[in-house]
């Protein structure tokens, strides 16, 4: 048995992602492309690379990534390339997008035997969060400006849109793709590619897919232009626990089990959002679960358990692939959890793919 904490991967349920995937893909004529700041947990690549068309990436070390372990496609995006990355950053792209017009000023040049993208903000989007809104008041996440957008044409072959954050709402994905269409659509005639970024929850329970598509291929044939998606959250939703194990039980007011991970370390996405963790909520035993280290506010969530909990007892935090692995930190120096995905042979083996050590802490500091 695995040590905790683990990061589980269920191959199975990773493929029934890939296969609405594909689907989607086969239905609408659309690319899509892995979002690595979201899941670059390469050792599950093998599983995703038929159903995908490649990578996008945020910057030079997630594009190295992508072309050295994941193939097809690599698109290079990044909110600004410094003169010291650019030449290594066009040497592992298919197609770079930048982020404004003073970053294609200045590196068009040298990307001009690759195809050039730039970014496209609409000024709208579905976040409810001001820290993950692209277009929240003066931001910086691409260029608006018609004239500016039209000057760009002679170097540009398409453009990149994301505007989508964890958008489960098909209805509104329509409403605003025709906003897209009515608002850039005479610009986006003269592109040869269109990306519409990630955030669309179309591998979720009940997502009408087919809409989806239907919509998608009505979107590039009415433009004229090739349709990319950048699935993350979609892509692996629901496909892995973070497995812990209890450590203590507290009772101040409140039974709290303290578990041998963190949520600051472990899962900083969710504290950074004020969200919870999606923990076990049936059973008549209610506890706070909570993280090791001495933030006070490490706290998992509130979960409910149907006997009560002893130390060395597992709990199976859900949904914990997103946004994990590619924030973990060292926070008070609390080990790394492993990885370890569970293959998709029928036997539900489990391999250990990764374990990380003092040697890993270490030598990430100096």
């Amino acid at each position: 048995m695995i040590p905790t904490p683990y990061y589980l991967i269920d191959e199975a349920r990773l493929l029934e992602n890939m296969h609405k995937i594909a689907r989607l893909r086969e239905l609408s004529g659309a690319k899509a492309l892995l979002a690595l700041k979201c899941f670059a947990t390469w050792g599950a690549f093998d599983a995703m690379k038929p159903h995908m068309d490649g990578t996008t990436s945020s910057s030079l070390f997630e594009l190295r990534l992508g072309r050295e372990k994941f193939g097809g496609e690599t698109h290079a995006y990044s909110v600004a390339w410094s003169d010291g990355e650019i030449d290594e950053a066009i040497s592992y792209a298919d197609k770079i997008i930048f982020n404004s017009l003073s970053q294609l000023d200045r590196f068009a040049d040298k990307a001009s035997h690759i195809e050039i993208g730039l970014r496209l903000n609409p000024r709208f989007s579905t976040s409810g969060f001001d820290l993950a809104d692209p277009a929240r008041p003066f931001s910086r996440l691409g260029e608006w400006d018609i004239a500016r957008l039209e000057a760009a044409l002679p170097r540009i072959s398409g453009v990149m849109i994301h505007y989508n954050c964890e958008n489960r709402d098909f209805d509104l994905f329509d409403q605003q793709l025709t906003r897209i269409e009515s608002e850039f659509g005479d610009f986006l005639r003269k592109l040869k590619w269109v990306s519409l970024g990630g955030g669309i929850h179309f591998t979720g329970e009940g997502y009408p897919l087919e809409k989806l598509a239907a919509r998608l291929r009505a979107f590039s044939e009415r433009l004229g232009v090739q349709v990319y998606l950048e699935p993350g959250e979609a892509s692996i939703t629901q496909s892995t626990t973070l497995e812990v194990s209890v450590l203590d039980i507290v009772d101040n007011g409140k039974k709290v089990a303290i578990v041998d991970s963190s949520i600051e370390a472990h899962m900083l996405d969710l504290l950074i959002y004020r969200e919870t963790a999606k923990l076990p909520q049936e059973g008549d035993y209610p506890y706070q679960v909570a993280g090791k280290t001495c933030l006070a506010g490490d706290i998992f969530g509130e979960a409910r358990f149907a006997a009560p909990l002893q130390v060395g007892d597992r709990i199976s935090v859900q949904d914990a692939a997103g946004y994990t692995m590619v924030k973990k930190n060292w926070f008070n120096g609390v080990n790394m959890p492993a990885i370890a995905i569970r293959r998709a042979d029928g036997n539900g083996t489990v391999e250990l793919i990764r374990e990380f050590t003092y040697e890993d802490y270490a030598s990430s500091l100096s």
